[in-house]
């Protein structure tokens, strides 16, 4: 792992440098109806060679800046199963629940190529702004309550199965970045963040009404809604009749609000969503005399692999390396590197 850290931190460092504030709050544990959505595949998927004997995430250890910020220093396995227990729900499909394992394997393995100054003396940490989420064992156990058991045979079964598997590109581990439903289609990295990465591209996927909250409104008054709009944008002319403030959305490949005219000032769609706590920048907004009324579809920033919608590939009989490489476009399975 080492060795492959050391060989990754030039591409990772000219491929992608973004400010990775999109992992929290993106799946909630709960139980999810059957997704009926659908999507065609046709890529070519080619199963990674087997771990060693030994297990790859046994042997491999990091160093984990818990909440506490203590350091403590534990197996790739162990890391992982805390990570995807609070990550993705545990109802989801095994393929899903694989395919978010090799997910956060991946981020892990590029975090320990690329450092990270917010923790030096750490490889990862369990601040969501910063790394992945993180629950300990007995804060899953309960919150699953009766369905402890067989949650946790899941998710054990889960990181066991895709034991070493990482996605990599050009032969490093990929910034396997994801996030909790789309609204038909991902985004491109390049919409998003500015960074134009050929692995985070847009593509179909296949979640609906199953996902809870799927649509979303947020009602912001009037005066709140000033306020806060001018402490970001204190050129925009918000008088008038508020009908009027709001101009011509640009949008994204995914429907996403890329940037939006408000008071004759362009702001983007991701300030409206910090500004304003949406579940996305898949929105349109009205404004009345009393408030600004965005309706929301989707959760999360829109780039990488949406969780719904790897559930909804499962149900429909999809494999996790077929997951892993409809999202993450261009993408080789292989064992990561000691």
């Amino acid at each position: 792992m080492r060795k492959a850290a050391a060989a990754g931190l030039g591409l990772l460092a000219l491929l992608f440098l973004m400010p990775l504030l999109f992992l929290g709050g993106k799946g909630e544990a709960v139980d999810t109806p059957e997704p009926t959505g659908t999507l065609p595949l046709d890529r070519t998927v080619v199963s990674p060679p087997p771990a060693e004997e030994t297990g790859a995430d046994e042997t491999a250890a990091l160093r984990v800046k818990l909440p506490d910020g203590t350091v403590t220093e534990m197996t790739m396995a162990d890391y992982l199963w805390r990570v995807v227990a609070a990550e993705m729900p545990a109802s989801f499909e095994p393929e899903a629940l694989k395919a978010q394992a090799v997910a956060a394997r991946t981020y892990a393995a590029a975090k320990m190529a690329a450092g990270e100054s917010n923790h030096p003396d750490a490889d990862v940490c369990t601040d969501i702004n910063c790394c992945q989420a993180y629950i300990t064992p007995q804060e899953a156990e309960d919150n699953w309550g009766e369905s402890a058991a067989d949650y946790e045979e899941k998710i054990s079964a889960a990181v066991a199965d895709t034991d070493g598997v990482i996605a990599t590109y050009g032969g490093q581990p990929i910034q396997a970045v994801f996030f909790s439903s789309a609204a038909g289609r991902t985004a491109d990295a390049v919409e998003v963040w500015g960074n134009d990465v050929p692995y985070l591209t847009g593509v179909e996927s296949p979640e609906g009404e199953e996902v809870p909250n799927y649509h979303s409104t947020v009602a912001v008054p009037l005066e709140e809604f000033r306020t806060a709009l001018l402490s970001q944008a204190p050129g925009a002319d918000l008088s008038g009749d508020p009908s009027g403030w709001f101009g011509t959305p640009v949008l994204g490949s995914n429907g996403g609000v890329v940037a939006i005219p408000v008071g004759g000032e362009e702001v983007t769609g991701a300030t409206l969503r910090a500004l304003f706590n949406l579940r996305s920048t898949v929105f349109t907004v009205q404004a009345d005399s009393t408030a600004v009324t965005f309706s929301v579809t989707g959760y999360g920033h829109g780039v990488g692999m949406s969780q719904y919608g790897a559930n909804a590939m499962a149900k429909a009989g999809k494999r996790y390396e077929e997951i892993i490489k409809w999202y993450y476009t261009g993408v080789e399975l292989e064992q990561m590197s000691e």
